[in-house]
Order: structure tokens, then sequence, then C-alpha cells
């Protein structure tokens, strides 16, 4: 078996690493990478699309990532127990005309003893954004960590 570690129950230093390292791999925008963080039948609410098993992830993040171009991710806990996980994010991105958006969100996630995430529901509402308001201005890919996060912007 798998193990990803940290696993279940997750203490609240755990339960903040669990959430920095999902942010680090949707940041890779590497849908092959991400997906092996989800159990082979994870299943997932993502807005109003059911998704199941890891290339079904595959499939939808290959697609989320064509679309949502120059993606930047910033995800915080808000609660945790035992196996699951609360977390609120934003995202920032533009489509291919160029218009900018900012995404936000909360996730509910469920964990397997392996440390591999059995069960995502997230709830999402996108905000078009001047490029001028954009608050996430590092590199394409992890997040620095000197770089402020969701709270730090009052998100």
């Amino acid at each position: 078996m798998s193990v990803r570690p940290p696993v279940p129950p997750f203490t609240r230093e755990t339960a903040i690493e669990k959430v920095r390292l999902a942010e680090d791999g949707w940041n890779s925008r590497d849908p092959e990478q991400v997906a092996l963080a989800y159990s082979e039948n994870s299943r997932w609410r993502n807005r109003a699309e059911f998704i199941t098993g890891r290339q079904e992830i595959v499939r939808f993040l290959s697609r989320k990532w064509k679309r949502e171009l120059d993606y930047r991710l910033t995800k915080e806990l808000w609660a945790f127990d035992g196996s699951r996980i609360a977390v609120r994010f934003a995202y920032e991105w533009h489509d291919d005309s160029g218009q900018w958006y900012r995404s936000y969100g909360n996730e509910n996630w469920e964990f397997g003893e392996d440390g591999l995430m059995r069960v995502r529901h997230t709830c999402i509402n996108d905000m078009p954004i001047a490029e001028s308001d954009r608050a996430f201005h590092w590199p394409l890919g992890r997040r620095p960590d000197d770089h402020p996060g969701l709270s730090g912007f009052g998100f």
C-alpha cells in the first residue's frame, strides 16, 4: 500500500502541512502528479461536476489548466477533525481572451489511513478582476514561503 504522509488522525500541525502540500501540488499544474494524492477510487464534487477515480481527475485537471491560464492558488486550513480537513482557498487565472479572475471557494476533504484523499467536495465562485487587481504575483509554481496567504490579503 502506498502511503502519503501526513496521515490521519490529523493534528493542527499535520493538517496545515497537508493543506500546504495540496496547494504546492496544484500550483505545479501537473495533473498526473496531482492525481497521485488521491485514492484510486476518489470521489469529487467540483462545482456541478462529479468525478470518480484518478483517470477522471487527470482528465478534469488537464481540461481545467488548459482553460485557466497562469493559475496561482493559495489554500488555508479552516478546520480539521480525525481524517477530515476543511479548507478555504482563492486562486487567480486568466482565460484565453486575457480576462483575469479570482476564484474563491471552500473544500471538504476526507482521507484514508494511507493519507490519500478519498472524498473532495468543492464550492467555487469566480469573480472577474482587472489585471491591476491581481494579488498573486509569484513566479508560476510553488507559492514562496514569504508570500502572503489568504489571511494576509484579507480574503
